[in-house]
C-alpha cells in the first residue's frame, strides 16, 4: 500500500508525531483530497488535550483542509479529480436526522468533525464525505483558502445571519484569528465597523483592515465608547475572554445584539436588566459546505485574507506553541 506522510495526536496532552499512515481509499459518497495546506486552529486543542467528548486516538487534527480532488469514492458525481477544494469544521451530516430533515445541517444529531470524529488535514491526504467538501475559487491560494473554511467561515456567516443591515454599527470584539477577518467581512459588507481591542498599537491595524473606528479597551470603558458612537446595532464576540465580552454588553443600543462566535473556558455573568430593552445575546455556529464555498467567493470577490505565517509538517508543534502563546499574527498554516 501506498505510504503518505502524516501529524498524529497518540495521547492526551501528548506531542504531535510524525508518523507514516497507508494512503487512505475513499468509500462510497466520499472524496480523497491531496492537501495542499491546513491551517492550524485553537480547537486542535480538543485533539492535543484528548479532551472533546468520543474522541478516539490517534487522530490526526485539522479542519481548514485546502488542496485538489485525487480520487472519488463510489457514487461521487459533484466533483471531478484535480478540482481545488476545502473542508472545514462541518464534516458531513446523516441527511435523516430531524435537524437534518428540516434542513437544519450544523445541528445534525450525528454530524462529523473534520480532524475530530474522523482524520483531518494533518496529513498528505484525507478523506471526506462529499457533504463536507467545498469549491475553492481559483483566486484564493490554498494557503489563503485553508484559514477561510473555519476563522473565515465562522465570522462571515455570523455577520450575514445576523440582522445587522447596510449602514448599522457593527463592533468586533477582539482582532486575532477570528477578529481580524471579521473586520474586514464587516466593512466590505456596507456597516460602520468599530474594532475593540487593548492597545493604541492596534488602531492602525484596525483601520488597515478597514474599521471605521478604534476602541482601546485600555485607555476607556468599552460600553461608554459605544454609546458615544450612537450604541452598536451588534457586538461580534471574537476573543474568548470573558470579562472583555461582558464589557460590550452596556455598548448595545435598544434591541442590539452580542453574537458570540468565541469559546471562553470561564463563565460569563449578564445583569439581566439591560436586556429588558430588547437586548440579546445569541451564538453562531461555523456552516456548511456550501456556506464555506459562498465564503470563499465573497472573499475573493471583495480581497478579503487571512493573514498568516506558514509552517511545514515537520514543525506542527513550534506552530501549536506559537499559537497557543498568541504569537502567530494571524492564522498558522501547515503544509506539505
Amino acid at each position: 500500500m501506498a505510504k503518505m506522510r502524516a501529524v498524529q495526536v497518540s495521547r492526551a496532552g501528548g506531542a504531535f508525531e510524525q508518523v507514516e499512515r497507508e494512503v487512505p481509499q475513499p468509500g462510497p459518497g466520499e472524496v480523497r483530497i491531496k492537501v495542499e495546506a491546513c491551517g492550524m486552529c485553537h480547537s486542535d486543542v480538543f485533539v492535543k488535550s484528548g479532551q472533546f467528548p468520543g474522541l478516539k486516538l490517534p487522530r490526526i487534527p485539522g479542519h481548514e483542509v485546502a488542496g485538489r480532488v485525487d480520487a472519488l469514492g463510489a457514487g461521487v458525481t459533484a466533483f471531478k479529480t484535480g478540482a481545488r477544494v476545502g473542508v472545514g469544521w462541518h464534516g458531513g451530516h446523516c441527511f435523516q436526522c430531524g435537524p437534518c430533515r428540516r434542513g437544519d445541517f450544523l445541528n445534525c444529531e450525528n454530524g462529523r468533525i473534520t480532524g475530530i470524529t474522523h482524520d483531518g488535514g494533518y496529513a498528505e491526504f484525507v478523506v471526506a464525505p462529499v457533504a463536507a467538501v467545498a469549491r475553492i475559487p481559483d483566486a484564493l491560494p490554498a494557503a489563503d483558502a485553508g484559514p477561510l473554511l473555519c476563522a473565515g467561515i465562522t465570522t462571515f456567516n455570523a455577520l450575514r445571519n445576523s440582522g445587522a443591515r447596510a449602514g448599522d454599527t457593527v463592533a468586533v470584539q477582539g482582532i486575532g484569528g477570528l477578529g481580524h477577518l471579521a473586520v474586514q467581512y464587516a466593512a466590505k459588507m456596507g456597516f460602520r465597523t468599530v474594532a475593540i481591542s487593548r492597545g493604541a498599537d492596534k488602531a492602525a491595524l484596525a483601520r488597515e483592515l478597514g474599521a471605521h473606528e478604534y476602541i482601546d479597551a485600555q485607555r476607556q470603558p468599552v460600553a461608554a465608547a459605544l454609546q458615544a458612537l450612537g450604541g452598536a446595532h451588534l457586538v461580534l464576540a471574537t476573543a474568548p475572554h470573558s470579562d472583555a465580552i461582558q464589557a460590550t454588553v452596556g455598548g448595545l443600543r435598544a434591541r442590539g445584539k452580542l453574537l458570540i462566535v468565541a469559546a471562553p473556558h470561564e463563565p460569563m455573568a449578564l445583569s439581566t436588566l439591560p436586556l429588558l430593552s430588547g437586548k440579546a445575546v445569541a451564538g453562531w455556529p461555523s456552516g456548511t459546505a456550501l456556506d464555506s464555498e459562498e465564503t470563499m467567493a465573497f472573499s475573493a470577490m471583495t480581497g478579503v485574507r487571512p493573514r498568516i505565517e506558514r509552517f511545514k509538517f515537520a514543525q506542527a508543534e513550534q506552530a501549536y506553541a506559537h499559537m497557543m502563546e498568541n504569537k502567530v499574527r494571524f492564522r498558522a498554516v501547515l503544509e506539505p
